[in-house]
């Protein structure tokens, strides 16, 4: 079994770097130990006198918050009897006067593996505030769960917003301590920033490898199997189409009452790893809202072949020409310009050349800079 950056400091490791010293926490609930103990009170018992504060990021530190700008409110964690300061709603970054109170700042986030997903853009802004107020970071690291396959577009510059800061590939196949090492060397950082790395992951490991729980990090991210089809199906979010939000099945459904599913499975390519089922089903919130939508479940055969990302440009290649199809209109994660299909896929060609029959063009724009990036990026590799 892997043993993740919080097991490895239960077991000794780092403990004098942290001893005696001021100490926050951003966590969330997907953060626990093998036996479901969270870090909040993994720290608390370790830490008694040195925890002083908790930092919650997006759907807040029990994961109960939906997506999409609906905040999480500061509070007092029963247990601890700690305050939690939401980095979601009232601020996306700690405050000068909540760094006046810690020396360090511990890190624990289970990522997806997928650059939309926010927590690694609220690790990066933690970076700056702390820079800016002398706290040292240290960051247990955990897998991604989707091993360190990459998988683009990469972000242009111009399309920066709380879903993507930096240039990164939509599938980026980091873990969280490696994206925090590449945001200090990007950024130009000076603060002590620790890793303490996990023993036994490597980059061809999915999350079931690991032998760890799989512990909801986000409402709508249930299973593994979620993760694994998000970096593609996260693009529905651009769309009129329902993401499968308000199912039991998010991401891995999608459709709208209008779309002829039958018409859409007929025209849909062979596609490496995966296979399609014709559904219907009702979100019970969210778009499309107690209406019936016709569409697809995605079922992933082979891990290794499939491509997330590719897959759902390809449908949605076929879906923009139904007639009652349109792209969401903003705002989007506290984007309130930017179309948000455009900050979600990192590039605005892909929607100029979607239902145009430009296949190559297509693939060549989830591939280009590729290389360069994993060659950039490989000096932060841990694992």
């Amino acid at each position: 079994m892997v043993k993740t950056g919080l097991e490895r400091l239960c077991r000794g490791d780092w403990q004098k770097f942290l001893r005696g010293r001021r100490l926050g926490l951003l966590t969330h609930q997907a953060a626990v130990l093998p036996d479901l103990t969270p870090a909040h009170l993994v720290l608390k018992r370790l830490f008694p006198k040195e925890l002083r504060l908790l930092f919650a990021p997006q759907h807040g530190l029990f994961g109960d918050a939906q997506a999409n700008m609906i905040p999480s409110a500061d509070f007092v964690e029963e247990e601890t009897g700690l305050g939690v300061v939401s980095l979601y709603g009232p601020r996306l970054a700690p405050q000068a006067e909540h760094l006046e109170e810690i020396d360090v700042l511990v890190v624990d986030l289970q990522d997806v593996g997928c650059r939309v997903y926010t927590y690694i853009w609220t690790l990066f802004l933690a970076l700056r505030a702390c820079e800016a107020k002398g706290v040292e970071v240290l960051v247990l690291d955990r897998p991604n769960p989707l091993g360190g396959q990459m998988e683009g577009p990469i972000l242009e510059e111009d399309l920066f917003s709380f879903v993507g800061l930096v240039p990164l590939p939509l599938r980026h196949g980091l873990t969280i301590g490696e994206l925090a090492l590449y945001f200090k060397a990007l950024l130009g950082l000076s603060l002590t920033l620790e890793v303490l790395p996990m023993d036994g992951w490597k980059r061809d490991m999915f999350f079931p490898d690991t032998g760890l729980p799989w512990v909801p990090p986000s409402p709508n991210m249930p299973y593994f199997d979620t993760a694994l089809v998000y970096p593609g199906q996260v693009l529905w979010e651009g769309t009129n189409l329902s993401e499968g939000r308000g199912t039991t099945r998010p991401f891995e459904i999608f459709g709208a009452p209008w779309l002829d599913e039958k018409e859409l499975f007929s025209n849909l390519p062979s596609l490496p790893g995966v296979i399609w089922q014709r559904v219907q089903f009702i979100p019970w919130y969210d778009k499309w809202a107690g209406k019936n939508c016709r569409g697809l479940r995605l079922f992933v055969t082979q891990k290794f072949t499939y491509r997330p990302v590719w897959t759902t440009i390809t449908l949605l290649d076929v879906i923009v020409k139904f007639a009652a199809f349109s792209w969401r209109l903003p705002p989007y994660e506290y984007q309130w310009h930017k179309m948000p299909i455009d900050i979600i896929v990192g590039t605005k060609k892909l929607r100029k050349l979607l239902g145009e029959g430009q296949k190559e063009l297509l693939k060549k724009i989830t591939e280009e800079g590729l290389p360069e990036f994993r060659e950039r990026i490989e000096p932060f590799f841990l694992y």
